[in-house]
């Protein structure tokens, strides 16, 4: 199963293995099962501290264990971790077998203090870009305090436990039993909901860091390309984040990223957080911004507020904070949250498969999904609220050769329905005629536009009326000391490659500001 290439990166990856690990598989005579025993096999055969054996006990079959040999640590996977989930199984061979895992001294704390027991159990799917987040951060605490388990399970291997929890979105996390939480988490965000009293002390630690002569809100294209250019003036750089790339973890394939002519959304957030990390930056992850405090007056410091109520000072503030997938924004939508109304076709339209969906959106994205989607459901409709669609014309192209997909023009989704427990239909509104009409379809996904993030500095930096921050050509705001750039911006066209220069310019245009603005004491 794994080809010549991947067995090499996997061997080389294993030799970091310090303690002796076990492959506990628990197998069936189905065909997953002899898929997972050849897997396994060749997975031992890569390291003489790997060894294989059938004797796993866990009920859910095929699954597997792996075990530091001697102790009750271990992480169980139920189904092949390949596609995006390999870098899971990779890192968990690694960790459970004494490799220290990348993580910060006070979070290492929190997780050790946890007491009591918590048994994890994540549904991913294998083209899930956001699974890994969840599935490697719940590892890494099962590996760290041997009262936390933790499983990670293939819901396309396990359909009989995907209806009866009705699992329509991933990744979906159980505690105990009961649901935890549902969508992409890092292990600070998992940590806020279980301990809060290490929260608090969180926080506190946070208030005592000295100001910064910049802080960058957000670590995508443009928040890491600010924090590089930064540092390198030899600044006290501070970057502060939810995850690193940003809205491009969610994007799959890159190919106008000039000099790479393909790559995706996940391996260049990864090549974004090397590059960030390579130098001498304060690295504040799983942080939201709340709130903006400016200066009274040039030279003063800047404080930024974030959602844990820590504040943060800083001389200089660059806003690269992006946008977010614009929601519908209509009766149901909230409602059928994760439980019909998707966002991802790539992560959750596995659930959706011989069943009719719609997508919202008549656009690149909008088109994309109809076509991924086709492939796997029965039928899709695809509504655009225009006259004419906006793709670009060879997937406009693509999409007409499909059999199984309905485009409906000046089309408006104007509710969505359900029974109180998930999704049953859609109300559309012909934007003609004003006349109301019935979609039977069992999902929606939205792949209308973004929005900026920007709410946290309103009434504080002039806006547009679709809320992007307004920057002259230097990337300055409205108020001296505090920049922006990127998608959050009226900077036109949102591509990747101009927020990569958008960050670098309002770094540079930060470090001029600096050099000519005087230090109050």
């Amino acid at each position: 199963m794994l080809t010549d290439e991947l067995k090499t990166q996997l061997r080389s990856y294993l030799q970091h293995i310090q303690q002796d690990i076990s492959l506990e598989s628990s197998l069936g005579s189905d065909e997953k099962s002899i898929e997972m025993r050849k897997f396994l096999i060749e997975i031992s055969d890569l390291s003489d501290k790997i060894i294989f054996n059938e004797d796993g006990k866990n009920e859910r079959r095929p699954s597997f264990d792996i075990k530091r040999v001697g102790t009750d640590i271990a992480v169980t996977f139920a189904g092949i971790p390949l596609g995006h989930e390999f870098s899971s199984l990779v890192l968990a061979l690694l960790q459970v077998g004494g490799h220290p895992p990348r993580i910060e001294e006070a979070q290492k704390e929190r997780v050790l203090s946890l007491k009591g027991s918590y048994h994890f159990e994540t549904y991913f799917s294998l083209s899930c870009h956001n699974c890994p987040d969840v599935v490697q951060a719940l590892n890494m605490m099962s590996v760290l305090n041997p009262q936390i388990r933790h499983t990670a399970i293939d819901g396309g291997l396990f359909p009989k436990e995907v209806a009866e929890r009705d699992i329509r979105s991933v990744p979906q996390v159980f505690l105990n039993g009961e649901p935890f939480s549902t969508g992409r988490m890092d292990l600070e965000q998992i940590l806020a909901k279980i301990d809060k009293a290490g929260e608090v002390r969180a926080v506190e630690s946070l208030n005592d860091e000295a100001p910064f002569d910049a802080l960058v809100v957000g670590s995508g294209p443009a928040g890491s390309a600010s924090a590089i250019y930064l540092a390198r003036k030899g600044l006290r750089t501070g970057l502060v984040a939810e995850r690193f790339g940003g809205q491009v973890m969610d994007t799959s394939g890159i190919e106008n990223f000039i000099s790479v002519p393909e790559t995706e959304g996940t391996i260049l957030s990864r090549n974004l957080e090397t590059h960030v990390r390579h130098y001498d930056i304060r690295i504040l992850l799983s942080q939201r911004a709340a709130g903006l405090v400016p200066g009274k007056s040039a030279g003063d410091l800047h404080e930024v507020i974030l959602e844990n109520g820590a504040r943060l000072k800083a001389r200089t503030v660059i806003i690269a904070t992006g946008a977010r997938i614009r929601p519908l924004g209509v009766p149901g939508e909230e409602k059928y949250r994760t439980r019909g109304v998707a966002y991802c076709p790539h992560c959750d339209g596995p659930f959706y498969k011989g069943r009719p969906i719609a997508v919202a959106g008549g656009g690149n994205s909008g088109v994309e999904a109809a076509i991924d989607l086709a492939g796997i459901v029965s039928h899709v409709t695809l509504l655009q609220r225009n006259k004419v669609l906006k793709a670009d014309q060879v997937l406009q192209d693509k999409l007409q050769t499909l059999p199984n997909v309905t485009v409906i023009k000046n089309a408006l989704p104007v509710e969505v329905e359900g029974n109180g427990e998930k999704m049953t239909g859609l109300v559309w509104k012909d934007r003609n005629t004003g006349q109301d009409h019935q979609l039977d379809v069992e999902g929606i996904f939205i792949q209308i536009g973004l929005d900026p993030n920007s709410d946290w500095v309103k009434g504080v930096l002039d806006l547009t009326e679709r809320g992007e921050i307004i920057i002259d050509e230097r990337c300055c705001t409205s108020v001296p000391g505090i920049f922006a750039a990127g998608d959050v911006t009226t900077v036109p066209y949102k591509q990747i490659v101009i927020a990569i220069g958008e960050g670098a310019k309002a770094a540079l245009t930060a470090f001029d500001y600096m050099i000519r603005t005087p230090v109050k004491p």
